[in-house]
């Protein structure tokens, strides 16, 4: 019997370095209440470059400076959402190089604002009862030299919390 996914598509900052990972505080859709990576979903006939500058400004209040585009995976795991119990999660990740401003633990909340705000976590913090796939990806990326892999990943054992870890 073929399993329905739920197809989502999205674009997603990683902001840090061999220890930390700027991070924001989700509060919508199958990562909710984890640490997620600043990003999402494009607007309509929105570049890919411009959706990540937008969302990593509206969910962290950084402003990107320099970034590189590091490739597509797909994370495959449990969700129910309307008819459907399983998500893919096509994901385009981007470095960001540079940014100017602050972290701001609480952002402007508006319709579509799926997140409460960022916050810099460090990388051994960091782990499948409190991070979204994609955060779990980054910190691998971060911790083994920068090399980005873009094979697709299915978290059968995932959950979606009940409760925020933050």
């Amino acid at each position: 019997m073929a399993v329905d996914y739920h197809l989502a598509f999205g674009v997603y900052g990683i902001i840090g370095d061999q220890t930390s990972l700027v991070v924001i505080k989700k509060n919508g859709g199958p990562y909710i209440n984890r640490f997620d990576l600043p990003g999402g979903s494009l607007e309509d006939g929105e570049s890919l470059d411009h959706a990540i500058l937008r969302e990593i400004t509206e969910e962290t209040a950084l402003q990107p400076l320099r970034l590189t585009q590091l490739g597509v995976t797909s994370f495959k795991y449990p969700w129910d959402y309307q008819d459907f119990h399983w998500n893919q999660h096509i994901c385009v990740f981007y470095r960001i190089n540079e940014v100017t401003g602050q972290v701001a633990a609480k952002v402007d909340q508006f319709i579509g604002q799926d997140s409460l705000g960022a916050v810099r976590v460090n990388l051994a913090d960091l782990n499948l009862a409190n991070a979204s796939p994609l955060v779990l990806k980054a910190k691998d990326y971060l911790q083994n030299g920068q090399k980005f892999t873009p094979a697709d990943t299915s978290y059968a054992t995932w959950q979606v919390l009940s409760q925020p870890v933050f």
